[in-house]
């Protein structure tokens, strides 16, 4: 499975060996491809420069060199999916469709949670703890 990686569960990944982090590093096991764009890694930067210290800056560049992180080519037509989404948030499931991923994760509840468990161009919008039951059901 493709799962794109939204800027927060990247800073969530390295700010801290918790959940997250265990979620990341489970799917990287597992064989699924962690998929990012420039737009996301940029703001998971900024994001953890500004909020976390140089251990995380650290984490997450290694994280981001074992992640597929693309330039995005916007398809036409792909805004069509996303008219739900804040003007800023558009770019994420837009990318997360043109890389043609299975799977979104993303903790913002406040802008993605309308969306969660719905697929938009073949791209199913999660929580981390959606993506977690839906990849690793409990037994």
């Amino acid at each position: 499975m493709r799962i794109f990686l939204d800027a927060n569960v990247l800073f969530s990944a390295a700010r801290s060996a918790g959940a997250i982090r265990q979620l990341v590093h489970a799917l990287h096991a597992a064989g699924h491809t962690l998929v990012a764009d420039e737009y996301v890694a940029t703001e998971a930067r900024r994001n953890v420069a500004a909020k976390a210290g140089s251990q995380a800056t650290d984490y997450l560049q290694a994280l981001l060199g074992q992640i597929e992180v693309s330039a995005v080519q916007y398809p036409p037509g792909a805004q069509a999916a996303t008219h739900w989404l804040p003007e800023k948030d558009r770019p994420v499931l837009v990318a997360a469709i043109a890389l043609k991923c299975d799977a979104l994760a993303t903790g913002d509840r406040t802008h993605f949670g309308p969306g969660y468990g719905k697929a938009f161009d073949g791209v199913t919008v999660y929580s981390p703890a959606q993506l977690a039951q839906a990849v690793f059901p409990p037994a």
